[in-house]
């Protein structure tokens, strides 16, 4: 593990090293007497099977009278109190466009969502959780305006780039040009725009940016944050070249920001974001001890919707057998919805292209749409947009089973190693909102519908509705959840290779205090199985104990266990 000197050394060279390692210091003791750190296990992540995360925008919630962060902390307060601990707002912060991540100020909150004594009021029952867009701010913030009238603090926080230059290596994440034609000075410059010419790229080649970042990183610590997210930061470090993708510099910077944490507030934990391959994906757990506590699982909901939709659960359970154990020190953060598309580039290697197709198919007819990314060979799908309550829903099913398939897709990410984060419409029950993409032009409006306060809780009273019985459901599943030691984030997990419809596997208590199977029947099929020490690789007892109430039927002797499961079923079973 390196020191930050060693860091901050391989970031900047030899001769600026000291200023940084100096200035890095004085930021330190700075926000270390601001930051009120609770005592946490020594040896042990900050987190235990209590943990889930809501993901949710500022504003997903409004009601009259209030502020939106107001009226989502009234709603949180009373309707999922005994269902999360923790909320992740999305930025909150001044912005321009893409819902957010084009930051304006990020010191401040949007007037139009409520104060920071909004969202401390929030904290006061959850544990929140921050963004931080750190790869690129809005082309009006005032650092920009500054960079553009020819401020000096400003000269060299933004990328200028020759437009001759060969860029062709650069790995793209949208059907768009790089670079970004603006004026400065009277002058013609091409900036770096990875994401869209209002999102322009940081130069954290720049030592002032990367400590502009750190001062902001440690505020967030100091406003309650307790996970940090930091944002699109595979693209971090630019170098013509090179793809521009996790760069051995963008990982120091991630490193150096975790040495400063673990002195400054070891109670926050550091979450990266990257939707890209499994391998790369994970390779931000660095040595395991010093990058990230948690990556995203970027493979997971691509692979259970093709579970669901092929009602084959084969590839999800290839894929979930390769990953890497967790430890004390880091986990998985699991998901299945979020407020961007369904990743495509994550699932390929294992999804044909034909298969990546028909899935591609699917999502369009029931109401999804596709975005596509630029490549040397054209544009290739990047992204499925479409709410996953209906990516997964076969629109032929009733009501009740419509909401127990969604429920069984959902319960694939609450067994499995990690934190579970779930999107605010996928724990309402929300559905498509197509009217949000015909008003914008903006496929990723499908998933980000705005609720209004009085008319969701009418429709989570309506009995037997689906948003009801998905609201109902998920709140069983989650109350059991919190009961074992089983689910906590470090608890290992032995993956099954049962039926190819059923995904299961085996949580095992860190502290050998007991084991819970689960079972996710992803089929319209009932089916009968039988654990045996031929595909079970961990003794089972001749009790147990079914913690889910569904009309599933278990027989038990020593070391072999039959059981029934109906369609749609989820099926755990403590022992």
């Amino acid at each position: 593990m390196k020191t930050k000197k060693e860091l901050i050394e391989f970031i900047y060279g030899s001769e600026l090293a000291p200023s940084v390692e100096k200035r890095v210091a004085q930021l330190q003791d700075q926000w270390k007497a601001l930051i009120t750190a609770p005592e946490v296990p020594a040896d042990r992540l900050p987190l235990s099977q209590d943990d889930v995360v809501m993901i949710c925008y500022g504003d997903s919630v409004k009601k009259p009278g209030l502020t939106p962060l107001q009226a989502l902390k009234e709603f949180s307060d009373l309707w999922l109190r005994e269902m999360v601990s923790g909320i992740h707002i999305l930025p909150f912060s001044p912005y321009t466009s893409d819902d957010g991540f084009s930051v304006v100020d990020y010191r401040e909150i949007n007037p139009d969502l409520g104060s920071w004594d909004d969202v401390e009021d929030l904290g006061e029952k959850f544990n929140l959780m921050f963004d931080l867009v750190l790869n690129h701010c809005s082309a009006s913030s005032p650092w920009f305006k500054g960079f553009l009238a020819g401020e000096k603090k400003y000269e060299n926080y933004f990328h200028t780039v020759d437009p001759s230059t060969d860029l062709s290596s650069v790995f793209r994440p949208r059907a768009l040009p790089l670079l970004t034609k603006f004026e400065r000075k009277g002058d013609e410059v091409h900036i770096w725009t990875t994401f869209s010419p209002d999102q322009v790229d940081l130069n954290f080649s720049n030592p002032d940016v990367l400590l502009e970042f750190l001062d902001i990183f440690l505020l967030y610590a100091s406003k309650g944050a307790q996970i940090i997210r930091l944002d699109a930061i595979g693209f971090l470090w630019k170098e013509i070249g090179t793809s521009c993708m996790h760069h051995p510099k963008t990982h120091a910077v991630v490193q150096l920001y975790r040495a400063v944490l673990n002195e400054v507030a070891p109670h926050v934990i550091l979450l990266t974001e990257t939707n890209v391959p499994h391998k790369e994906n994970i390779s931000y757990f660095g040595d395991g001890y010093n990058e990230a506590h948690m990556v995203y699982q970027f493979t997971l909901p691509p692979l259970t919707l093709d579970a669901f939709v092929r009602e084959n659960a084969s590839y999800l359970t290839d894929w979930a057998s390769s990953l890497p154990a967790v430890n004390s020190d880091h986990t998985y953060f699991n998901f299945m919805a979020s407020h961007d598309g369904i990743g495509v580039l994550p699932a390929r290697g294992y999804l044909s292209d034909q298969e990546l197709d028909k899935l591609i198919s699917v999502v369009k007819s029931r109401g999804g749409r596709v975005s596509y990314k630029s490549t040397p060979d054209g544009e290739i799908p990047y992204e499925l947009n479409i709410n996953y309550r209906d990516a997964v829903n076969h629109p032929d099913l009733p009501v009740d089973l419509k909401a127990k398939q969604f429920l069984a897709a959902q319960s694939v990410m609450l067994c499995m190693a990690g934190v579970p984060g779930i999107y605010v419409h996928s724990l309402l029950g929300s559905g498509n909102w197509t009217k949000g993409v015909e008003e914008s032009g903006i496929n990723r409006r499908i998933n980000r519908e705005k609720l209004q306060s009085d008319i969701l809780i009418r429709e989570l009273e309506q009995e037997n509705s689906l948003r009801n019985l998905i609201y109902r459901g998920y709140k069983e599943l989650l109350k059991v959840r919190r009961r074992y030691k089983s689910f906590d984030p470090s608890s290992p997990q032995t993956i099954l290779k049962l039926d190819p419809e059923v995904f299961a596997l085996i949580r095992t208590a860190y502290d050998g205090s007991g084991s819970v199977l689960c079972l996710q029947n992803t089929s319209r099929r009932r089916l009968d199985m039988v654990l045996d020490g031929r595909n079970c690789p961990v003794p089972l007892p001749g009790e147990c104990s079914s913690l889910t109430d569904g009309s599933s039927v278990i027989e038990t002797e020593e070391g072999r266990w039959e059981i029934i499961l109906e369609p749609y079923e989820v099926c755990w079973v403590a022992f």
